[in-house]
């Protein structure tokens, strides 16, 4: 059984990270715990961590040490190996190996980078590992500077090179291939190697290939002066400000780095000027020069500035730094999240993931885990894609949020709001988004609003509600969003993180309405455990339910877990089991439970159960051993929402579990309501529910 598999290269700045970064996302879905190593690693300042590991370990939340996950620097290898300690080396290298691959079902394996090392010395050494690892591999080559018989050649002698050694080759990745050239790359490795060996091929990406600011501070060792809350801006292109400032600002480009001595006040505040200016590209940062910096005047007016871009102090003249910028070599790391999301949708876009998949999983394991729940819920959303409203454009959350999603090529987004006080909220966030992919609608100003201001007028008119009421009522952002959805140009909303649970519902409720054979709308969390995912029922909006109610909640909770991949085996607490619990509350649960057989029998239901004997296999089977839903139950529904909501939070807190939600149940049509206290990975993760409900309708 394959339980691993080697990442390797031939030479430098092969791109081998999107590789990495797409394949650990892709087995997080598929398997429970994927480990991460790399046997060498480039040396490291003391006390600092090498960037590949930081950046796996970070974005995927792996529990790791990273010193666990490597054998060597690079110096201490060079040096064991010019000692002759081959043997050391090689028993090093497994020893540590076999410590994560115990902990992992499957472990990403990453080579080396080719750094001041010669390309055949190195490829025989990640031969050599890959072999005494007893793992396949993959190879990954950059098609940049070769023709097209150059790369298919160099591919296949590398091929050749670990099949010489005895070491299965699974995939080669042809990476940073000209886009026009991708089909020819494909047909001509697919001619040169085997049948068996799967051929992917991405091409260049600019914004990978760009440099960010922050790259390129430590590449010149410059000091930074303003602005480090967007230091990962990033840079398209670079340019020297050597002449007067009128002929300097028409050579500005988007997202432009300027160079130029720190004296030139003018150039300085020009560029922040051009920066802040509708009429001029954004400019990603400054390059002072010459150890020059503003006079104190100058430097009291940029700190009074809202909005400033990363200003940098080098030492040396222009010229030396301008060819040093020249020369910085792209990253990805941790803290750029938006390079690292590129990375995973590219990895998507152009490798066949099920495909290569099959090659590297040979088993599956049972039930679900956090990680493929997370994976399936992506995959399931991208499948079909939705439309979904954002009515909170105001909040810095909700932009980036929408930014994430847009890049991750999830849904299609409408934000309700202002275009220009958006548009100014992504530069200030120092976020780099397709302003065509986002659609931005003033409800005010919008061609619907007459339209819609109607239509809630004719809803609602028996209400008493009048066309003037209507139309005030559709300047909320509420009203409007929910509008959308209702009229079919949005298939669900997402609001609440600036609204209250009230404020964003009711219109819902008032023309959304409830489906069908329903009669409360409640809601769900999907907890995310170490191990496992369970659904928490009802969390976030009724605070008494009756027995009717009750029963009705666990049912549209069941139809939520089966809707989202998990077979459903409900538990319905109480602070008793079985029959031994007297009074009114516990008899609610009883008769709920009662009521959920009755209605629908196909589904595994116990209750009244108390929460361990629900979740603990051994608690579970001595309080009710002839339960089938005892100490394993899936789908969790509390009495009230006292319980529910300070239990679900009490899990998340102390256990560290995600909880995404709260989804509501039993509209017609997805509404979604936020915590006040959300984050963007809420935000993020509430919009993938609400666009796979909305497949569902």
């Amino acid at each position: 059984m394959n339980k691993a598999v080697y990442i390797a290269t031939s030479e430098a700045n092969s791109g081998k990270s999107i590789v990495a970064l797409g394949l650990m996302s892709i087995l997080l879905g598929k398997t429970a715990k994927v480990g991460y190593f790399r046997p060498i690693i480039n040396d490291v300042k003391e006390g600092e961590n090498d960037n590949h590991i930081n950046t796996v370990i970070s974005h995927f939340e792996l529990d790791i040490d990273p010193n666990d996950s490597y054998a060597f620097t690079r110096k201490q290898f060079i040096s064991k190996r010019n000692k002759g300690k081959e043997g050391e080396i090689f028993d090093t290298i497994i020893k540590k190996y076999k410590a994560i691959e115990e902990k992992n079902d499957f472990v990403l394996v990453e080579g080396t980078d080719f750094s001041g090392e010669g390309s055949a010395i190195e490829l025989d050494w990640n031969i050599e590992i890959a072999k005494n690892l007893g793992i396949p591999s993959i190879i990954v080559s950059s098609g940049v500077g070769k023709t097209l018989d150059e790369f298919v050649e160099g591919l296949h002698l590398a091929y050749d090179s670990f099949k010489e050694k005895e070491v299965e080759v699974l995939a080669v990745v042809a990476n940073k291939v000209q886009e026009a050239n991708i089909k020819i790359a494909e047909k001509g490795l697919k001619d040169s190697l085997p049948k068996d060996v799967y051929v992917g091929v991405i091409p260049i990406i600019d914004s990978l290939k760009n440099p960010t600011v922050k790259e390129i501070a430590e590449a010149i060792n410059a000091k930074i002066l303003f602005g480090e809350e967007n230091i990962n801006n990033q840079t398209a292109s670079f340019s020297v400000g050597a002449m007067q400032l009128r002929n300097y600002l028409t050579h500005l480009k988007d997202n432009n780095l300027i160079i130029t001595p720190g004296d030139r006040a003018d150039i300085i505040l020009g560029a922040l000027q051009a920066n802040i200016s509708s009429n001029y590209p954004t400019v990603s940062g400054m390059v002072l020069t010459g150890g020059l910096v503003p006079e104190e005047s100058i430097i009291k007016l940029i700190d009074g500035l809202a909005q400033i871009m990363p200003i940098l102090s080098v030492k040396e003249g222009t010229f030396g730094t301008a060819n040093k910028i020249g020369s910085v070599k792209s990253q990805i790391y941790a803290d750029n999240i938006q390079k690292i999301t590129t990375s995973l949708n590219t990895f998507e876009k152009y490798i066949e993931v099920d495909k290569l998949t099959e090659k590297l999983v040979t088993f599956e394991n049972e039930g679900i885990t956090p990680r493929m729940f997370q994976y399936n819920l992506i995959t399931r959303a991208k499948n079909e894609r939705k439309h979904i409203v954002l009515p909170e454009g105001s909040d810095d959350r909700i932009i980036t949020a929408a930014v994430r999603l847009i890049d991750t090529d999830i849904v299609d987004l409408t934000i309700l709001g202002d275009r220009v006080t958006i548009e100014s909220a992504i530069s200030r966030l120092g976020l780099i988004v397709d302003v065509e992919k986002l659609n931005i609608i003033n409800p005010i100003e919008s061609e619907y609003f007459k339209d819609f201001a109607n239509t809630l007028y004719e809803l609602r008119k028996h209400k008493g509600l009048t066309l003037a009421m209507a139309e005030d009522l559709m300047g909320d952002v509420s009203y409007f969003g929910t509008m959308m959805v209702h009229k079919g140009l949005a298939d669900g909303m997402v609001s609440g993180a600036a609204h209250t649970t009230g404020h964003t519902i009711l219109p819902a409720l008032q023309f959304v309405k409830t489906k069908p054979g329903v009669s409360v709308v409640s809601s769900v969390f999907f907890m995310c455990l170490e191990d496992r995912v369970s659904v928490f029922g009802d969390c976030a909006i009724n605070p008494n339910p009756n027995a009717e109610q009750l029963a009705e909640i666990a049912i549209s909770s069941a139809e939520s877990s089966i809707n989202f991949g998990i077979e459903p085996k409900i538990a319905m607490l109480s602070y008793s089991s079985g029959a031994s619990g007297k009074g009114a509350d516990v008899d609610i649960v009883r008769e709920a439970t009662k009521i959920v057989k009755e209605k629908r029998p196909d589904l595994k239901v116990e209750g009244p159960i108390q929460y361990d004997a629900a979740v603990d296999p051994k608690v579970g089977k001595s309080k009710m051993p002839d339960s089938e839903v005892a100490g394993q139950a899936n789908v969790l529904i509390f009495p009230d929402l006292n319980t529910g909501n300070n239990t679900y939070k009490a899990v998340q807190r102390e256990t560290g579990a995600l909880a995404i939600g709260p989804m509501l149940q039993g509209l017609n049509k997805p509404v979604n309501d936020l915590s006040r206290g959300c984050t963007i990975d809420d935000i993020f993760n509430t919009v993938i529910l609400t666009a796979i409900q909305a497949q569902g309708e």
